[in-house]
């Protein structure tokens, strides 16, 4: 299935981001996962990226960090 738009605030203001739906049903697990609502996620891991010398945009930077966060989860549960 093709990317799915969805609008979303960070830092109050509304931005779209197009994702596959397996990272959005990804996004909403790590939320719940660290208590946060969605959006608050989002804006987290945008805070994240525009520290970056070379910020990637908004929907790659979600993909790589959803990609970390299954990695580290992954090597704690495999010790």
């Amino acid at each position: 299935m093709g990317p799915t738009k969805r609008s979303v605030t960070i830092a109050g203001h509304p931005t779209s981001i197009s994702l596959e739906p397996v990272f959005w049903s990804a996004l909403d697990a790590a939320a719940v996962a660290h208590g946060l609502p969605l959006n608050a996620l989002i804006a987290e891991i945008d805070a994240l990226r525009i520290t970056a010398a070379n910020p990637p945009n908004l929907a790659s930077a979600l993909r790589s960090w959803l990609f970390a966060h299954v990695m580290c989860v992954s090597e704690n549960h495999s010790q």
